[in-house]
């Protein structure tokens, strides 16, 4: 995390003293992990004032989470991140329930990618730092609430209270949201059940393990390039504990003992804690003009990486339509379509979640349906279906159309490459500059309306043989990527630039 900065933006209230400690601004962003990088990268990108705030003094040196999946590779590349990530390990196969599972699918990013989650904050903090945005470290956030048309926030700092003014907040502040807890939101779900124990060792031999499940548990053990291993482990038929603190090396290393017979406790431990079963979800994202996303969203076990996609994926949708709206050029109804759109996905996240969790740290109960599951995931169909849903492909998102919609509207443009004004483009390409993006393929003569200019641009190219697009005709797609509107005439394309970017400007 960078120092305390205030390259955004962000300006004194009007009217008011000059003073560091009271600002106004559109947006502010509580937290500055990846999940509210991410987003106020998008928000400046759109053109908004962001302040972030984060009460960390420092980055975490934590890496939780090190796996992203196809889709938030995507994303990273549409961006032109990818560069700046490096070149990661890819592993093909993934897991569900710890049942091995190919995760691969058609598009540029197959499979899952290796990135430790200090980098994957280090190279967002870096993108957000770039577009201006304002973050503040060292910043307690104390108080926020809705005052008349706009949010009001206090954040304790080391020279005092910050006091903020902004039309939304966008809580990005994990499973123990402050902004939460602050503003009463109904979460409703589960507390864990059981839990598994983790710790980064060094100093340790022994073998790996992939899900290994023995006679009185769960054991998972590898070894990284510096030498340290990752040990996990859970005992059947143990609950999770109530804690307000990590568990002790001691306790990690007495479970990895009743689990594998292995004695660890002579190793150096460089991290320790544990993850539950724990399940909630937020009833509405949207609360007026403050909204949720990643964990201070959904709480849910982080099985194969899915909740640090999961939240990266929430901020991509919400981005572009908080700018919008933030900035007047859309009406405030755009953000309804974030709750209705990312609650329905984290509703089926958490619920696949659920299920692994059963597979994984069932006890002997649990073994015939593993059995079952073993058998089905062979089936090219149910590994596609699964590995459709764990990697975020297969997220088509409602739209309002006829009763025999095109088959790419709600999905996110699948990766092709579009031959346009004697270059070849693919989707990340296509996707970099701002705005929406109206796409003709084959000549359509589907033209962009007077009026939407400023917000969308048109590109006409051909795909070349075999695109996944096919017979496409011209596409509306909106910044995330997703398909808005899809015709080979002019028929509803007024409708769909409204609904997505507002109305028409007269002039642009």
């Amino acid at each position: 995390m960078a120092p305390q900065s205030a390259a955004g933006g962000a300006q004194p209230v009007p009217g008011g003293p000059r003073r560091p400690d009271r600002l106004s601004t559109e947006v502010v962003v509580a937290g500055a992990g990846p999940v509210g990088l991410m987003l106020a990268a998008e928000l400046a990108r759109g053109g908004a004032d962001v302040v972030v705030v984060e009460r960390r003094k420092a980055p975490s040196t934590e890496s939780r989470a090190s796996t992203l999946h196809a889709r938030t590779m995507e994303i990273l590349d549409a961006r032109e991140l990818l560069p700046d990530v490096g070149t990661p390990p890819n592993e093909p196969r993934g897991h569900f329930g710890g049942l091995p599972l190919d995760l691969t699918l058609p598009g540029p990013h197959p499979g899952q990618w290796k990135v430790p989650q200090t980098r994957t904050e280090a190279v967002l903090e870096e993108w957000a730092l770039s577009l201006g945005v304002d973050i503040r470290c060292g910043h307690e956030l104390v108080a926020a609430g809705e005052v008349g048309d706009h949010v009001e926030a206090e954040a304790v700092g080391r020279d005092g209270v910050l006091r903020l003014r902004a039309r939304y907040l966008v809580a990005c502040d994990g499973e123990e949201s402050t902004v939460r807890r602050l503003t009463g939101a109904a979460f409703p779900g589960h507390d864990a059940v059981r839990e598994l124990l983790r710790a980064d060792v060094e100093g340790i031999d022994v073998p790996d393990r992939r899900f290994q499940r023995l006679e009185n548990g769960l054991a998972v053990a590898w070894r990284n390039e510096r030498g340290i291993t990752r040990v996990m482990a859970h005992e059947f038929g143990s609950t999770a504990r109530p804690r307000t603190t990590a568990p002790s090396f001691e306790e990690v290393a007495t479970v990895w003992k009743r689990v594998t017979g292995e004695d660890i406790s002579g190793g150096t431990p460089l991290w320790v804690n544990s993850f539950g079963d724990a399940s909630r979800q937020l009833a509405s994202y949207r609360h007026g003009r403050i909204l949720f996303a990643g964990d201070a969203a959904h709480r849910q076990m982080p099985i194969g990486g899915q909740a640090l996609n999961l939240g990266l994926q929430d901020a991509f949708n919400l981005g572009w339509k908080l700018a919008l709206t933030a900035r007047g050029k859309a009406p405030d109804s755009l953000l309804d379509t974030y709750h209705e759109e990312r609650h329905a996905v984290g509703r089926r996240v958490l619920a696949n979640i659920e299920a692994q969790a059963m597979l994984l740290l069932g006890g002997p109960e649990a073994e015939p349906l593993r059995g079952l599951l073993g058998e089905l995931v062979a089936l090219d169909d149910v590994r596609t279906h699964l590995a459709g849903m764990i990697s975020g492909l297969d997220v088509r998102y409602p739209v309002p159309g006829p009763p025999r919609p095109h088959p790419l509207l709600g999905a996110r443009l699948p990766h092709t490459v579009v031959r346009t004004g004697g270059r070849a483009l693919g989707t990340a390409e296509l996707l970099r500059p701002r705005g929406g993006l109206l796409l003709d393929l084959g000549g359509t003569g589907v033209r962009l309306p007077g009026g939407w200019a400023d917000r969308v641009r048109a590109v006409s190219g051909n795909p070349e043989p075999g695109s996944p697009v096919g017979e496409a005709g011209a596409l509306l797609v909106r910044p995330d990527g997703h398909v808005a509107w899809a015709g080979r005439t002019a028929d509803g394309l007024t409708e769909a630039l409204e609904r997505w970017f507002g109305p028409a400007r007269p002039g642009t």
